[in-house]
């Protein structure tokens, strides 16, 4: 017996941690096809200090838990670097995000960033200008809506990875094997 029931919305927010500049993205599922509800940056760059940073990192994160009510949150991993303190500096900026998302209950998604740039272009090497493009593609965001910070969109892009992986769907349009060969299928449409 199949119900006939609707698809519950499902809100999911993408978070790309930085402690310059941490990126957002927030899609609304609704019957299987997602859209985008909101991207943007948290700017830390004029904090001198590094836990004044943490504590914006905290209230704003909080801030967008509380005003999207999203279902679940999807964060990119951090990569591997030669810098210590860097790398240190950047999982303390995923862990206030993560504390925020868990002191409301939110479940927690974690994705290496090969793992969201696969997910989004086919590509685990591809350039964020690349991510972006697709997103911009796959969600239909006009060029007005579009953000000059890719930090945005690779937050965005978190959140689309979740909801793949999540949902077992990939985009509604066809499947490519690399950027190359989407460039070279769709050449006519790039070019508009």
């Amino acid at each position: 017996m199949t119900s006939n029931a609707p698809t519950k919305e499902r809100i999911i927010l993408g978070i790309d941690p930085g402690t310059q500049v941490m990126g957002y993205g927030i899609i609304r599922i609704a019957g299987n096809r997602p859209a985008l509800e909101a991207m943007g940056v948290i700017k830390l760059d004029k904090f001198e200090n590094h836990y004044i940073r943490l504590a914006r990192i905290y209230s704003r994160i909080t801030g967008l838990l509380e005003e999207y009510l999203p279902d679940e949150m999807a964060i990119e991993a951090p990569f591997f670097g030669k810098n210590v303190q860097s790398m240190l500096k950047l999982g303390r900026a995923q862990g206030v995000a993560m504390a925020a998302a868990i002191a409301k209950d939110v479940p927690i998604f974690e994705y290496a960033p090969l793992k969201i740039k696969m997910a989004i272009t086919g590509n685990g090497q591809a350039a964020k200008e690349q991510v972006a493009y697709m997103l911009q593609k796959i969600l239909h965001i006009p060029d007005a809506n579009m953000l000059p910070q890719l930090d945005a969109t690779d937050g965005l892009a978190a959140a689309m990875c979740h909801y793949y992986q999540s949902s077992g769907t990939q985009s509604d349009g066809p499947r490519y094997k690399s950027w190359k060969e989407y460039v070279e299928q769709n050449r006519t449409k790039i070019r508009k």
